[in-house]
C-alpha cells in the first residue's frame, strides 16, 4: 500500500552532500559554472581544495580559499574545506556520497573516468560529472596561470573574487 504523503516524515531524508575537489590555483569561471549548477543537485557542496605538498602553486592556500569564499559568500549551502591524501578517504571523513566533476572535452572525461572507477572500487562513493556550458569549456587553471605570468588579461577567465588579487 503506498505511504501517504502526510504520513511521510521528510525529516529522515538523508542530505545529498557532495564534494566538488580540486586545486583550483586558481578558481577559473569553468569551477564556478559547474558549482553553480551543481548548487541546484545538491543539498550541501564542499568545495575541496585538495593539499599536494610536491606540486608548486600559483596562489597560496590562503588566497585560493578567499576566492572560493567570496565568489560564493551569498550560497549558503557551500562549504570550503582543504584535504590532503585520497579524495574518497576525504568523503568519508565528511560523509559526502557524491563527487562532483566537470567536463571539458573528450580528454577530461577519458581522464575522470578512469578516477571514478577507481573512487567507486575503493568505496560507494558515486562520482557525478556535469559538462561545462560551451562558453567556459576552454577556460583551465594552467591556461589562467600562463596568461597572469606573461602579463594578460584575464578578467574574462575568472570570477570577481579572483580579479581582485
Amino acid at each position: 500500500m503506498p505511504m501517504e504523503i502526510d504520513n511521510f516524515n521528510f525529516a529522515i531524508m538523508k542530505k545529498r552532500r557532495a564534494i566538488f575537489p580540486g586545486s583550483f590555483d586558481p578558481l577559473t569561471l569553468g569551477h564556478y559554472d559547474i558549482i553553480k549548477r551543481g548548487i541546484t543537485l545538491f543539498d550541501e557542496l564542499i568545495i575541496a581544495i585538495g593539499v599536494n605538498t610536491d606540486k608548486k602553486y600559483m596562489f597560496t592556500l590562503e588566497e585560493r580559499k578567499r576566492f572560493i569564499s567570496e565568489a560564493f559568500k551569498d550560497e549558503p549551502q557551500i562549504t570550503v574545506l582543504t584535504y590532503q591524501g585520497l579524495t574518497v578517504d576525504f568523503c568519508k571523513k565528511v560523509n559526502a556520497g557524491f563527487i562532483l566533476r566537470g567536463l571539458r572535452n573528450p580528454g577530461d572525461f577519458e581522464f575522470e573516468k578512469a578516477i571514478a572507477h577507481t573512487n567507486r572500487k575503493l568505496s560507494e562513493i558515486e562520482t557525478v560529472f556535469l559538462l561545462t556550458s560551451s562558453g567556459k569549456s576552454y577556460i583551465s587553471s594552467s591556461i589562467v596561470r600562463d596568461v597572469i605570468r606573461n602579463g594578460g588579461d584575464y578578467s574574462g577567465l575568472v570570477p570577481d573574487s579572483v580579479r581582485t588579487k
